[in-house]
This record gives structure tokens, C-alpha cells and sequence, in this order.
């Protein structure tokens, strides 16, 4: 059963979701974490700018206890596996080849960002990426991993 958090018009998912080609994404398992999630596919240009952010972020705050997962879209799991060819990114990475998780979320571009507090609840969304918004995100990111 799927427990849905209204957010801003777009839909959580608190509980758990199957993912073709991936684990279960259970985000209670999470709590006590940051939790960024990002959708993405291999065709998204600002997804290929997000990516080295992503793993940036990662390597800089998993000790304080961030999350990233990133969710990829692409219905060819080899067009995703060879963008993760590229960038090896040191977070999880789940298939969504279907594209039902996307749909749970309202995905309605690429790359589409939540970001979730320590307690689970989503605090920030973002659609696409921008370049001169990093600082921003990064804020966002640290004034949730304070507390």
C-alpha cells in the first residue's frame, strides 16, 4: 500500500513503490536523513550539469547524513547505463523504465528534485537545474542537515 504526502500540487510517496530493475524505494527507511530525490534521463541536458553537483553533494555531506537517489526515466536501460558510464555517480541509482514513480511524483521535467527533511517530509522541489542556482540548493541542503 502507498501512503501519498500532498505537497505543492505534487504527490510523495511516503511508503514504498517498485521500481522495474531496482529495489524497493521504501523513503521511511530514510528518516533521519536528508533524502534528495532527482528524476532524470539520459537525453536531459541539464541533467548532465546536475550530476557532477549530485555527486559533489554526496561526497561532501553523506557524513551528516544526506541521501541522494537519483530515478531514471529513460525506457532503454542502456542509454541510462551508459550516461552512468560517464558520470559514476557515488549515490543510489534506481530504474523507473515504466515510468510509474514519475507519475507518483508529477514529474513534469527533467531533471524534477524533492528534497525531503530528516523527518520525511518534503521541504523543496525543483524543476530543472540551474547552474547559478547551486549555492542555493546547497543552502537548502544545509539548513535541513543542521537539523
Amino acid at each position: 500500500m502507498n501512503k501519498i504526502v500532498k505537497w505543492l500540487g505534487a504527490s510523495l510517496l511516503a511508503l514504498s513503490s517498485t521500481l522495474t530493475h531496482a529495489d524497493n524505494l521504501n523513503l521511511d527507511s530514510y528518516k533521519g536523513k536528508v533524502v534528495y530525490v532527482d528524476f532524470w534521463a539520459s537525453w536531459c541536458g541539464p541533467c548532465r550539469e546536475s550530476f557532477p553537483w549530485m555527486k559533489k553533494m554526496q561526497q561532501q555531506y553523506g557524513k551528516d547524513g544526506l541521501v541522494i537517489i537519483a530515478i531514471n526515466v529513460d525506457q532503454d536501460k542502456k542509454l541510462a547505463d551508459k550516461f552512468l558510464s560517464e558520470f559514476k555517480p557515488e549515490f543510489n541509482v534506481l530504474f523507473d523504465k515504466d515510468g510509474k514513480l514519475a507519475e507518483d511524483f508529477k514529474v513534469s521535467s527533467m531533471p524534477s528534485s524533492y528534497v525531503l527533511d530528516r523527518e520525511g517530509k518534503p521541504r523543496f522541489k525543483h524543476k530543472g537545474f540551474h547552474l547559478d542556482k547551486q549555492s542555493q540548493y546547497e543552502t537548502e541542503l544545509n539548513s535541513l542537515l543542521k537539523n
